[in-house]
């Protein structure tokens, strides 16, 4: 398979054989990190990192996968870009596809990094977006692979608000691989109309199975995975948590609801998560809404099910093996 100068924009763009081929790559880049054995195939480039929403484990991800690759990183905050403001996102893609050999863009609309990775002249990576988060899915996939050996026939259920880049990417994810998907929420929580009937065609010939529920214990039933994400994104104002609370409440990951699942189900999530009041937004939250957790129940993000922090490391070494593969 040939990567090179491929964006990696969403995972609708790619074929199950070349996302089983990124993860299988990123299996033996943490193999080889776990070892000790140098791996600066692409010392001499250089990539820029366009950070329009912050984050820990994405900007973390980047910045060591390209040193561990011999490629020198510039990272752009909000302020230190005039993306969009000053400089039209072609004129800028224009620009840094000059200077640089690959662009990483986190922020909002998937439409930037579309516009970008039409202009840059070289691979442009999606660290994510309002719509996909597919660096994120590589992990969460690559993470399950190690827990059971195979993606063949593993249920997923997605608890909560799943209209959004998790759910999305979930959910396409899974149609790709052939796998079992479950969104679970109120309807009004469903992804798309036009992605789930786009996914829903990709699943005819994957084999995959897609299921929208609104139960929790139904949904739960049987699962492998049992994922979910903040119920209020990165972004959205802070006047929607009361309705979040209200209508997303029956939906979190607690004991009970883990019984469901298989004896050997694991837990997932992309991280940050609201599983105490140790953060300042939980706190603020918590006491506002007379809550000590959120979307999952320190029980449950504690517990020897959850593979929270292996999913998380998991993130350099899939992203590692996406600019390997692409640069």
């Amino acid at each position: 398979m040939n990567f090179k100068g491929k964006n990696f924009l969403k995972l609708l763009d790619f074929s199950k054989a070349e996302i089983e081929h990124m993860i299988d790559k990123a299996i033996e880049f943490k193999k080889m990190k776990k070892l000790g054995m140098p791996h600066k195939y692409h010392e001499g480039k250089n990539v820029a990192l366009i950070f329009e929403k912050t984050s820990t484990r994405t900007r973390c991800s980047f910045e060591v996968a390209c040193r561990d690759l011999g490629i020198g990183v510039t990272y752009l905050d909000p302020a230190g870009s005039q993306i969009g403001k000053k400089e039209s996102i072609a004129d800028t893609a224009k620009v840094l596809g000059r200077i640089y050999d690959g662009i990483e863009y986190r922020g909002y609309g998937q439409e930037i990094v579309e516009e970008l990775g039409a202009n840059a002249g070289v691979p442009v990576w999606n660290g994510l977006t309002n719509e996909f988060h597919p660096t994120q899915i590589l992990a969460d996939f690559m993470t399950i692979k190690e827990k059971f050996g195979t993606l063949d026939g593993i249920k997923l259920v997605y608890m909560g608000d799943t209209r959004y880049n998790m759910g999305n990417s979930l959910m396409v994810g899974c149609a790709k691989l052939g796998m079992h998907f479950v969104a679970c929420a109120p309807k009004k929580y469903f992804p798309s109309k036009e992605l789930i009937e786009t996914c829903q065609e990709i699943a005819k010939s994957s084999g995959a199975v897609l299921e929208f529920i609104e139960s929790p214990e139904i949904a739960a039933k049987n699962a492998d995975v049992i994922y979910t994400d903040v119920w209020v994104s990165m972004g959205e104002p802070v006047d929607v948590w009361k309705e979040r609370i209200d209508e997303l409440s029956p939906y979190q990951v607690n004991k009970k609801l883990m019984s469901y699942a298989k004896d050997t189900a694991v837990f997932m999530h992309c991280l940050p998560a609201f599983h105490d009041l140790k953060t300042a937004i939980g706190k603020e939250m918590g006491e506002k809404f007379n809550r000590v957790d959120m979307e999952v129940t320190d029980e449950v993000f504690l517990s020897k099910q959850s593979i929270v922090f292996d999913e998380a490391e998991n993130r350099m070494h899939t992203i590692k093996a996406v600019i390997d593969l692409t640069i």
